[in-house]
């Protein structure tokens, strides 16, 4: 729970979306179910199904919904409005949870289809509709954190999720590229997906943080600053894979951009850590904890 100080609001993480965390823990259930295969059977199913990918892409749209579920209190909307967003997505998500699961065991490709049957083909263009239906909604509650209301309720939290979305929309012009490309490779060892994934990653990483802040003994301009910091670096530095990516380099090369990359990354993993210090959890253990190490210590 977050209440701002000085005013009556407060919203609980996860509030009113036990449908979206449903939907979430599908897909930790089914990425189970493919890992568990992969360790008994394998991972190809001819001709080119890869069970492997089936694991990742649930997984990830797990954690995606489960990190949106989280946040999506905060955004500011309205019952309606969020429902709008809620259902559709769910609707959309369980649609690619089966393409993905179900054509990769049927030894099919659903998103780059080469030769397969007209079905195939069918699933693979729906699938191509339904991650630009995705996206487009995603837009809604990524729009609505950017209006003014929004901060002066949770002026902390909403700047953590303003650097996620950012970050967000960097993920998904990168799966628009991933699409356009007809696959991650770009030139010689450039990997789309290295900003596809971890541009995702700030859904958790940044709103933690900030979150972290709200909870944390530091004033109120010592929180929004961490957060900052937090989120500018790791912007930065997806801004620094993405440009290793388009020059069809390696990101793991020992090179300028992935070296700036993973600086950024490192600020950014820092901060947080400084926030972490200065919380309240952290110094609740501290109080209860030393007492039982010193009785321990004198036994």
């Amino acid at each position: 729970m977050v209440r701002n100080e000085g005013t009556s609001a407060e919203i609980r993480l996860f509030e009113g979306e036990k449908w979206l965390v449903l939907t979430s823990i599908l897909g930790f259930l089914l990425s189970a179910f493919c890992g568990l295969w992969v360790v008994v059977f394998g991972k190809d199913v001819a001709p080119s199904g890869n069970i492997l990918n089936a694991f990742s892409f649930n997984a990830a749209i797990g954690i995606f919904l489960l990190s949106t579920a989280a946040i999506l209190p905060y955004s500011g909307l309205g019952r309606k409005s969020k429902a709008f967003i809620r259902y559709p997505y769910i609707a959309l998500t369980l649609y690619a949870y089966a393409a993905e699961t179900v054509q990769n065991f049927r030894g099919v490709n659903p998103r780059f289809v080469r030769g397969g049957s007209p079905f195939d083909v069918a699933v693979g263009s729906i699938f191509a509709f339904v991650a630009l239906l995705l996206i487009l909604f995603y837009l809604v509650p990524a729009i609505a954190y950017f209006r003014s209301k929004v901060y002066r309720i949770h002026p902390e939290l909403v700047t953590g999720i303003r650097y996620a979305m950012l970050a967000v929309i960097l993920s998904f012009a990168a799966g628009i590229w991933i699409s356009t490309n007809q696959g991650r490779v770009v030139g010689l060892h450039g990997n789309i997906i290295w900003l596809h994934g971890l541009g995702f990653h700030a859904l958790q990483a940044v709103p933690l943080v900030a979150w972290l802040a709200v909870h944390s003994s530091l004033s109120r301009a010592s929180r929004i600053r961490m957060i900052h910091l937090t989120g500018i670096s790791y912007i930065l530095g997806l801004l620094a894979i993405g440009w290793q990516t388009v020059l069809g380099h390696a990101i793991l090369e020992w090179s300028l951009l992935p070296v700036a990359a993973g600086i950024c990354f490192l600020i950014s993993l820092c901060a947080g850590i400084f926030v972490l210090r200065n919380t309240e959890a952290n110094r609740i253990f501290k109080h209860t904890a030393t007492p039982a190490s010193r009785r321990t210590g004198s036994m």
